[in-house]
């Protein structure tokens, strides 16, 4: 089928498969993906706003038994400085988060090897007591998956828990590349791709809110990352209307410095603008049932993530007051209320400050 065929499937919304993405990837010109990408934008998303969000990640702790190969943040649980984040921490920083308009904290943790459910459940219970207009966007399906080994328990039976213990929605991390034989290499000590996307399925099940990611730029090839959207666009599309499931697709670029990939195999993010462009583009239109795409101007730039803007992209994330994970892996970008609004405008849009359900709030 000629590119042209495919671009007007594209523009009809309707699924392409894995070697129709491919050859687009492949041999489309960058102009050209982006226009169809934005043109299918303003079809799920019409006029000129932007999204923008005020959160803050928190770190659970840092020990994790997974010990992937492109995480520089994990310790060993004998490791000298290791922590689990006290309520006093807590405190300080959501307060922190407070004074500056946020109420949304992304609570990311290792899979450590002696925290449970009854830990997550009494954590959340105890933050929701503390901050009831708090919202705990938390974990991620390789935690909810550590959580129902350890105690025994079915997906449906931690997140229905956890639920009931103030977790409101559940971000894509931990997806990586979700095939095999890329997980196998970079992250063998973490759920396999068929238990990522079961966690997001019983998750979509009882209408929590979930977000998708990925990332890429390591050791996986372009079909690969083609089957990973897909496979989220698969899961995307086994909900009922009644449900929201994936809200957002974020991907972003593997970074590299101090990582085990690099350091002892010599992988390194080559990862450039015009191949992250692409790939917000190709995200657009091989995700035609998610309604929203990030810009991961964390981990590529401000120049980049505005340019992205007009290849697909209606988000530009969060200003993140803290992060940590691929921050210590070499993304140093940074905004504040100011600049993101800036930025945005600058690309010819308009920001909106929103929630994690994309619900325009006031400044």
């Amino acid at each position: 089928m000629t590119n042209e065929l495919l671009y007007q499937k594209a523009l009809n919304l309707e699924f392409l498969t894995v070697e129709e993405g491919l050859q687009l990837y492949t041999t489309a010109a960058t102009p050209d993906l982006m226009f169809i990408a934005n043109e299918i934008r303003k079809k799920l998303n019409p006029g000129k706003i932007v999204g923008w969000q005020i959160d803050r990640n928190v770190n659970i702790t840092n020990v994790c038994v997974a010990q992937c190969k492109f995480c520089n943040f994990y310790r060993r649980i004998d490791a000298d400085d290791t922590y689990i984040t006290t309520i006093a921490e807590y405190k300080q920083k959501i307060d922190e988060l407070y004074e500056i308009g946020g109420n949304q904290v992304l609570l990311q943790g290792g899979l450590h090897p002696k925290l449970g459910l009854k830990f997550y459940k009494d954590l959340f219970s105890e933050l929701k007591t503390l901050y009831p207009g708090l919202k705990l966007h938390a974990l991620g399906p390789a935690e909810i998956h550590h959580i129902t080994k350890k105690d025994r328990l079915s997906y449906r039976e931690v997140l229905k828990e956890l639920m009931a213990s103030g977790l409101d929605s559940l971000p894509g991390a931990g997806a990586e590349i979700l095939t095999d034989r890329v997980r196998s290499i970079v992250s063998k000590g973490k759920c396999n791709s068929k238990q990522w996307l079961d966690v997001m399925r019983e998750a979509h099940k009882l209408n929590m809110l979930t977000s998708a990611t990925m990332m890429f730029g390591h050791i996986e090839n372009i079909e690969e990352r083609i089957e990973h959207l897909i496979s989220i666009r698969q899961v995307q599309s086994e909900k009922t209307t009644e449900q929201t499931g994936f809200i957002s697709f974020i991907p972003w670029p593997f970074q590299d410095e101090g990582t085990e990939l690099k350091n002892e195999q010599g992988v390194t993010n080559t990862v450039l603008a015009d191949e992250y462009i692409r790939t917000i583009a190709i995200s657009r239109i091989l995700l035609p049932n998610i309604k929203n795409i990030q810009a991961s101007w964390l981990t590529v730039g401000t120049e980049v993530g505005k340019i992205c803007l007009q290849a697909g992209a209606n988000d530009f994330g969060s200003i993140m007051i803290e992060e940590n994970v691929v921050s210590v892996a070499g993304a140093n970008y940074n905004h504040d209320k100011e600049s993101i609004q800036r930025s945005i405008k600058e690309a010819g849009f308009t920001p909106q400050l929103r929630n994690q359900k994309y619900e325009y709030l006031e400044i």
